[in-house]
């Protein structure tokens, strides 16, 4: 065979060989052209007048909602809730908790607050001078409580088909928040889940501080969680322990003279600050939400 005859042969095996090519190609293509994205919840924006600036919102709503039925679901509260936080994972123990094999939480909206800057957010003002020259933007967990219970609930019970029960969850500085909020405006929240709260801030000030919560006269039913990891010593200059100062805030509440109080101390001894929430929240849903009376 000359070369003439042999590329007249290659030519004539390619023009017979490629449409068949071409038809593989394309019906593996369509085999794989029908991907969209997973959509886990939606984006709101408030305009907040309390904090003067706009906030993100992510909003996990429950398999079934509907807005035109009569059912009404329980709010949860996520500080540090943004996608990259804590939003994700949590809702993940919402959804797998409600489960109907499961059924230990009942279906609830989640709202995560995304972070702008959570210093200013979540903490008090402190009388320690290292920690204002070491973080100049805290202090003003007032109007971050404010903008909570004056925009952000009113925005969410108007919006959503929600019922009155309300629970907040917050891990370090947000386990701080929601501590303020405990002790001192207990009625915005019906359940609190605070994780490795950050107490040492203005050296434990909060523990002193006396609360409505303890008064024999309070009446509302709130329940508390508080978890913390085998975490040490804080990052403060004065030295104070994670657990000691967390095991210090469940007593503080179980002193309480109030019959509409339970607290609940849970120490994880294999978690540290960087582990303990995602276990932590699991536990505090399964004791705050008793597992449904069955039938024998």
């Amino acid at each position: 065979m000359n070369r003439f005859e042999m590329n007249s042969t290659a030519t004539l095996f390619f023009l017979l060989f490629f449409p068949i090519l071409a038809v593989a190609q394309t019906d593996q293509s369509g085999q794989t052209g029908s991907s969209k994205p997973f959509v886990l919840g939606r984006i709101e924006e408030i305009n907040s007048l309390q904090l003067a600036e706009k906030r993100t919102l992510n909003i996990y709503l429950p398999e079934g909602y509907s807005p035109t039925d009569t059912l009404r679901y329980p709010v949860i509260y996520l500080l540090d809730g943004s996608a990259d936080e804590d939003f994700i994972h949590i809702v993940g123990l919402v959804q797998f908790n409600n489960f109907s094999w499961i059924n230990r939480v009942p279906k609830s909206i989640v709202v995560g607050i995304a972070n702008v800057d959570r210093r200013r957010d979540f903490t008090y003002p402190t009388t320690i001078e290292a920690d204002k020259k070491r973080f100049p933007t805290t202090g003003h967990s007032d109007r971050f409580i404010a903008f909570i219970g004056n925009e952000l609930q009113p925005f969410i019970d108007q919006k959503y088909k929600t019922t009155t029960t309300k629970t907040i969850i917050g891990q370090s500085l947000g386990g701080l928040l929601a501590t303020e909020i405990l002790l001192n405006q207990p009625r915005l929240f019906d359940k609190y889940i605070i994780v490795s709260p950050s107490i040492w801030w203005d050296n434990g000030s909060l523990l002193n501080q006396p609360s409505a919560l303890l008064r024999s006269d309070y009446t509302r039913e709130t329940t508390v969680y508080i978890g913390v990891g085998k975490e040490g010593l804080t990052p403060g200059d004065i030295p104070r322990v994670m657990e000691v100062d967390a095991n210090m805030l469940a007593e503080k509440i179980k002193n309480t003279k109030s019959k509409s109080v339970t607290v609940y101390f849970d120490y994880l001894p294999q978690e540290d600050h960087a582990t303990v929430t995602h276990q932590a929240v699991f536990n505090a849903l399964r004791l705050l939400c008793p597992a449904p009376a069955t039938s024998k």
